[in-house]
């Protein structure tokens, strides 16, 4: 990258940050908005287009548009507002790191933890510890680099972006499905020993809660599954996500005859319930009290140095006494 000819430092958290360049020759021919993500490249294509919209990127001293052609040599300046204030609260509450760098980070996250804030649960979620890890001057609760989610319950990998450019090529990466997603679950039943689902998706259409491969969609989900340990009446699978749809595992396993083990919305707490009280899966299920479900691993491109990175979570003490039970009653 080619430094700027000049260039204030990182703004305090709550002003107004100015950068103040001469566009050098390499960027000649280059849109403005392109030019700016090569020249700033803290700053994502997306806001640098908002910023050309608001009236606070100017080149020789007037707006002009983010397609704009650049000769090289113009005077280009820009103004970054600091974000509007969020409201949610950093929290001092223990996290597990993974892995992490000044672009990302990638957390163990525990089950029973929301990633982000909602009206049911505005307190104690991932971002607010995000927040109080990152420090000031780090990213607000409404700008925080979410990629991908995962569901209360399930715990494992969790890898967020630090800075927005990061936060750019990795959701791109998730949309190309260039990320590698292995998640480990306990199911009901036995599975064959592999499996592939390409279904459609979307909601259930009575509830608002569930979603279903069960209706006409546009909307395609793709899961690979591998039986990794046989149990009596239920099994340990290793699924590999191609697309990354709310409750996917959940859904195709259970409309497959498989639901996970203790997971209340699609079947296997029920199933359980029917069980006798001293059946391993009923104890197996009681012992992890939320379904089984966990990201064992994620790989991906680093969005600045472009080498693979692959980050493994261990098991958690619940998993791992779940599958105590099952394994001593084989």
């Amino acid at each position: 990258m080619v430094p700027p000819a000049s260039s204030d430092p990182p703004a305090a958290r709550g002003s107004t940050r100015k950068i103040d360049l001469i566009a050098p020759p390499e960027v000649a021919g280059l849109r403005l908005d392109v030019a700016l993500t090569r020249l700033a490249p803290d700053l994502s294509r997306a806001r640098i287009q908002k910023l050309v919209e608001d009236g606070r990127v100017r080149v020789a001293g007037r707006s002009i548009k983010a397609a704009a052609k650049l000769r090289g040599g113009e005077r280009l300046e820009v103004e970054v507002p600091p974000p509007e204030p969020s409201s949610v609260e950093a929290q001092d509450l223990p996290l597990t790191i993974l892995f992490e760098d000044r672009d990302l980070l990638v957390l163990d996250k525990a089950a029973g933890m929301v990633v982000h804030p909602a009206r049911g649960s505005p307190h104690s979620t991932v971002v607010n510890a995000l927040l109080h890890h990152l420090g000031p001057g780090g990213p607000d609760g409404a700008r925080l680099g979410l990629v991908h989610r995962l569901d209360k319950d399930t715990s494992g990998c969790l890898v967020v972006a630090k800075r927005e450019t990061s936060l750019a090529a990795l959701q791109a990466s998730f949309k190309a499905h260039q990320v590698e997603k292995v998640y480990l679950a306990l199911c009901h039943g036995r599975p064959a020993p592999r499996g592939h689902l390409d279904t459609p998706y979307g909601r259930h259409p009575t509830s608002r809660l569930r979603f279903t491969s069960k209706l006409p969609s546009e909307r395609r989900a793709v899961t690979d599954w591998r039986l990794v340990e046989p149990f009596e009446a239920a099994a340990l699978v290793e699924v590999t996500l191609q697309t990354g749809r709310t409750h996917q595992i959940r859904v195709h396993l259970s409309e497959h005859g498989h639901p996970l083990l203790a997971d209340e919305t699609y079947g296997g707490a029920r199933r359980e319930a029917r069980l006798p009280e001293e059946s391993p899966v009923r104890r197996a299920a009681q012992a992890i009290g939320r379904q089984a479900l966990h990201a064992a691993r994620l790989a991906f491109d680093h969005p600045r140095t472009g080498k693979r990175l692959a980050v493994e979570a261990p098991l958690p003490a619940d998993f791992a006494a779940a599958l105590e039970i099952l394994r001593h009653h084989t």
